[in-house]
């Protein structure tokens, strides 16, 4: 029997990507959950794995092809015996005691009454205790069934998913193959349905998870703008021009942007800091860094900063849901680095920040900016983020309004310090002055608000001391 395996749905608003290599060939013998192509998409790689075992019969892509969710990739002929086996073992398991239990039966009814006529008397006697024992098994299954994964299908996709219910389940039923493949695609493991024997979770499960996410989160968001009815001049009547198609992190970003613009309406404020003192203890500290392999940059500064700036102002640290007219006030503390790469603009997320010190960053911020730069950024490190910061200071300008990563509350854009002549009570001195630009979203943060958030953080590049007095 021939099973077609398609593309699934990898994440919230990912539709198609490119095909960087093709795992298998055709003859080859696969399992099931085996990678079958590695695809970039959403600005990350990840693999792609088999629905189903059997035989490669054909493979309908290669490496550099464009497909889309739901295109077919390979065709395998047969399924996994293996897999069968074991379902079968399983169902055998089941089943025995059903048998047992059954047999027990017919060997009562076969049993003689006795003589004495008491025999219906005493037959109610042994069913009394048989009874409250079956009512006792029927109560742990009612349990069970509250508890059991295929039960809180449901209470998944409506959202109210019992967390102490969560919490007691224990070990997840689920190869090593498909946790890796929930990771890669951002989905949790714990939240998702199995519908395999004993509830064993499959890739297939944790595709349907995250075809609901992604159409609750579409809907709830907006799908980015509709550019098909806007209609180009053309621009060969005025000169030579020539077509680039998209790149995948083009075409994310021009979406993302697009839907961020569309939805948050934006306000930019400026600041300056004075990072004359800083800068000096930036390059006194500079060694301790490098000696455990990071690089003490004004960005990894930042980072620390910002999440203590985020835990002075929670509403920074937040996002507006208007379809349940909330505020969704966050408890943890991880913050977006835009990094500029030969594919484009990513945002990687360095989780909790608030437990990590300076030195700690500063390794964490070079590890995954490289992994950025190489193309080995995975779908989870671009995930979570609360607070972004992007720095241009590198490159140069005095200032920029960046776009609010949606959907977050505001975004911190950093641009290249210069020495100033500044007015102090002796005249004026040269300082050594950092331009900085906070967009937010203007919905859930007033502007008067937005300025004290700045001139905090400002105060916090001024004086480092104020991270150990108020961060």
């Amino acid at each position: 029997m021939a099973t077609e395996i398609k593309l699934p749905a990898l994440g919230e608003n990912v539709e198609e990507g490119e095909v960087v290599a093709v795992l298998v060939e055709e003859g080859d013998a696969v399992e099931k959950d085996q990678p079958l192509i590695e695809l970039e998409t959403d600005k990350a790689t990840v693999e792609v794995p088999a629905d189903a075992g059997g035989t490669i019969q054909k493979i309908h892509v290669s490496s550099g092809d464009t497909i889309k969710v739901g295109q077919v990739i390979v065709t395998v002929e047969a399924g996994d015996a293996k897999e069968e086996e074991e379902s079968e073992e399983l169902a055998e398991e089941e089943q025995e005691p059903k048998e047992k239990e059954s047999k027990g039966k017919a060997a009562k009814k076969a049993e003689p009454e006795k003589a004495d006529g008491k025999g219906d008397a005493s037959k109610e006697r042994e069913e009394k205790p048989k009874k409250k024992e079956d009512n006792k098994k029927a109560g742990a299954k009612a349990s069970d069934r509250k508890s059991n994964r295929k039960g809180e299908v449901v209470d998944i996709r409506e959202g109210r998913r019992d967390e102490a219910a969560k919490a007691s389940e224990g070990p997840v039923p689920a190869s090593p193959a498909v946790r890796r493949f929930a990771r890669e695609i951002g989905v949790d493991i714990q939240e998702v349905s199995g519908s395999g024997p004993k509830g064993r979770i499959s890739v297939e499960d944790v595709k349907d998870h995250s075809k609901v996410l992604h159409s609750k989160r579409r809907s709830a968001s907006g799908a980015h703008p509709d550019w098909s009815d806007v209609e180009l001049p053309d621009f060969a009547r005025f000169g030579d021009v020539e077509r680039e198609r998209f790149s995948n992190v083009r075409r994310k970003t021009a979406q993302h942007l697009s839907t961020a613009w569309t939805l948050i309406p934006h306000v930019t404020q400026h600041d300056r800091a004075d990072i004359t003192r800083l800068e000096t203890l930036r390059k006194q500290h500079s060694a301790k860094a490098e000696k455990m392999g990071g690089k003490l940059t004004i960005t990894a500064i930042g980072l620390k900063i910002a999440a203590a700036a985020l835990h002075a102002f929670p509403h920074f640290n937040a996002s507006i849901d208007m379809n349940n007219e909330e505020i969704v006030l966050k408890k943890y503390f991880h913050i977006g680095v835009a990094v500029d790469t030969e594919r484009g603009l990513l945002v990687p997320v360095i989780r909790d920040v608030d437990q990590k010190n300076i030195l700690e960053l500063s390794v964490e911020l070079g590890e995954i900016a490289e992994k950025a730069r190489e193309g080995k950024i995975s779908l989870e490190d671009l995930q979570g983020g609360c607070f972004t910061i992007t720095n241009l200071g590198g490159i140069g300008g005095t200032s920029f309004t960046p776009i609010v990563n949606f959907p977050e509350a505001a975004i911190l854009g950093i641009s290249r310090a210069s020495v100033e002549p500044v007015h102090a009570d002796d005249g004026f001195q040269p300082r050594l002055m950092m331009p900085l630009s906070l967009s937010y979203d203007h919905r859930l943060i007033d502007g008067a608000d937005a300025a004290r958030f700045l001139r905090w953080v400002c105060q916090a590049f001024e004086d480092p001391f104020l991270l150990a007095l108020e961060g």
